[in-house]
């Protein structure tokens, strides 16, 4: 049965509605975010590097700002910390560990932590770090013990705790054995408590060798999608930027379902969406005294008694065949709902089945989910090899929620690709491809226009062959949304003024210019008449007095009385326009002081029901 509000739904509503069918997923966990850097102060993290590169130190403290202003847009209510060992200076909790700095505790981002670590970075950044922290011995046992007690004196819930460490010392100890392994000791009970410790080596003369000391502290994979220690260290600031990335981005599903492939045979798989439409913060209402947020409610009234009604009270109707039809919520609810939630496989087919214009909605990502049912990988894992090998995608119905109607989709594999530092493009697992019914299609009768000569088709070819280029969706930012955080970004930190931005879809005319040489000129001639100038727009010719000229009055809307009965007795008075509905209380003698559609309504109800 159709959705109730079907004739007034418009692109935004339904936009909602898709993003509804997600919402409040199964998390295995709820809680905040967690993150603490600990970096090395070390004298050889202030090295410069060769040819101008910034110091290792510099580096750490980039990608830690933007790891801050990145959390602030998207996840301010996660916590971070930043803490500094082998430091000549000591300052934590109740100073019980030596050569330990903790510069920020675990804390929601704000303003003035951005601030802070602005103040550490470049030149003046390192004279700062060094009047205030210095250099000193190393104890990586006392910074982890000291994390630790960071971590405990947190009394909210945590559903996942990380913490980072930035070094370009393999050996931070050196050889000290005692020291050693208190800190395998140490990264032990972390691990037992849940913290996942990562490890973001740095360029250092002669190699970083991960088998000397650190291989023992690392967490293993969480999973088989994440990538373990990393063997090669960073040497470029984009590098480390993407690795730190890559570990801090939050994996977490928006639906756990089943995916069933025959009778008694399940696996359970976990829903992602690989790319969510940004979009500005909505803005907070606040009370104009106080600056307080405040709170709308809405209420439904009665329109004739002006009675309070509850939810009990509200029924929802729809007319069909000039009948209109009355239903309890519930029965809405039983209509809507069709089956249980999951994935159930039809069949299979070649992928040239599937064409572009099937995509009817962003797809999204299935993965397995080895703790739900065991052997789920393995089979999941089985399925996507053969669907690779025989190029086919898997037909299935999908039900992501409950209460919500049925949907052909799609499974087309994909497998893992890496990049030359090891880190994961894309995962292993099946894209969720949405696919019509018989009644999203539409009939369309294009206009007829002339077809282009065959020297017109190849002087194309040769223009397009002329201006291809490796297209990559992350490298394209949105300029109206960075314009948005840039300007928010300098209110906040008290900049004069915001960082300009680089608008990167704007075309590079220069470069294109280039390319082309002639050709764009060639093709003009061979398609434009002779003189044609596209930047000059014909006069727009006016109407002569005899022609009727002059401001050409809007004609009469004309309604009858018993139209207007008809669209009572239906319920269908929400259908006209405003002009007609005005015509209407004319014709009935009704005054109205309002001009909205709603007010206008109500008054032809209440005097057509009087």
């Amino acid at each position: 049965m159709a959705e109730w509000n079907t004739f007034y739904q418009n692109e935004d509503e339904q936009q909602e509605e898709e993003e509804a069918e997600f919402s409040g997923g199964d998390y295995k966990v709820s809680g905040r975010d967690s993150l603490v850097f600990l970096v090395d102060a070390s004298k050889e993290m202030f090295i410069k590097g060769e040819d101008g590169q910034p110091s290792n130190f510099d580096m750490t403290m980039q990608v830690v700002r933007s790891v801050y202003t990145s959390k602030i847009i998207s996840s301010h209510r996660d916590l971070i910390a930043l803490v500094f060992y082998g430091t000549e200076q000591s300052k934590n909790p109740r100073n019980s560990f030596k050569h330990v700095y903790v510069y920020h505790d675990l804390d929601e981002p704000g303003a003035k932590r951005v601030q802070e670590v602005d103040a550490l970075r470049r030149e003046k950044g390192a004279q700062l770090a060094a009047q205030t922290m210095g250099s000193g011995e190393t104890s990586l046992g006392d910074a982890l013990w000291c994390c630790a007690n960071l971590y405990s004196d947190i009394k909210l819930r945590l559903s996942h705790k990380r913490l980072m460490i930035f070094t370009c010392r393999d050996e931070p100890h050196g050889g000290d054995s005692a020291k050693d392994r208190q800190a395998r000791t140490k990264a032990s009970d972390l691990k037992e408590t849940g913290v996942f410790i990562d490890l973001m080596h740095l360029i250092k003369p002669g190699g970083f060798d991960v088998s000397l000391f650190f291989r023992d502290i690392v967490s293993p994979p969480e999973d088989e999608s994440e990538l373990g220690l990393q063997m090669e260290p960073c040497n470029k600031l984009e590098d480390l930027q993407k690795r730190v990335q890559a570990r801090e981005t939050k994996k977490r599903a928006m639906a756990r379902l089943s995916l069933s492939l025959g009778e008694g045979l399940n696996v359970a798989v976990a829903v992602y969406a690989t790319a969510v439409a940004a979009r500005k913060p909505l803005a907070i209402r606040l009370y104009r005294e106080t600056n307080e947020p405040v709170r709308s409610k809405t209420r439904t009234f009665h329109t004739q008694t002006g009675s309070l009604l509850l939810p009990s009270e509200i029924k929802k109707a729809q007319v069909y065949g000039k009948k209109q039809i009355v239903m309890e919520k519930d029965e809405v609810d039983a209509l809507k709902k069709f089956d249980d939630p999951g994935l159930f496989l039809i069949g299979f087919k070649p992928m040239e089945k599937l064409k572009v214009h099937h995509h009817i909605r962003p797809s999204v990502f299935i993965y397995p989910e080895e703790d739900e049912v065991k052997g789920s990988a393995c089979l999941f894992s089985a399925l996507l090899k053969k669907c690779t090998e025989r190029n086919v995608f898997a037909l299935c119905r999908s039900i992501f929620r409950r209460n919500y109607p049925p949907k052909f989709v799609a499974l087309v594999p994909q497998m893992e690709e890496v990049d030359e530092g090891r880190v994961q493009i894309s995962p292993p697992g099946f894209n969720v491809i949405y696919l019509p019914y018989a009644d999203d299609f539409r009939t369309l009768d294009p206009p007829r226009c002339p077809s282009a000569a065959q020297t017109q088709v190849d002087k194309m070819k040769e223009i397009i062959s002329k201006l291809r280029f490796k297209y990559r969706s992350d490298a394209f930012e949105n300029p109206v949304l960075q314009q948005h955080f840039r300007n928010l970004e300098a209110l906040a930190l008290d900049m004069m003024a915001p960082e300009d931005i680089e608008d990167l879809i704007m075309p590079k005319v220069d470069q294109i210019d280039q390319r082309l040489g002639p050709l764009a000129e060639e093709f003009k001639d061979m398609v434009y008449p002779a003189g044609y100038n596209p930047e000059i727009k014909p006069a727009p010719k006016r109407k002569t007095a005899d022609a009727g000229g002059g401001a050409e009055k809007k004609p009469k809307v004309e309604v009858t009385q018993d139209e207007v009965k008809a669209h009572f007795q239906n319920g269908t008075l929400g259908k006209l326009t405003v002009p007609v509905l005005k015509e209407a209380c004319k014709q009935f003698g009704i005054k109205t002081t309002g001009t909205k559609k709603q007010d206008l309504i109500d008054a032809l109800n209440s005097k057509l029901a009087s």
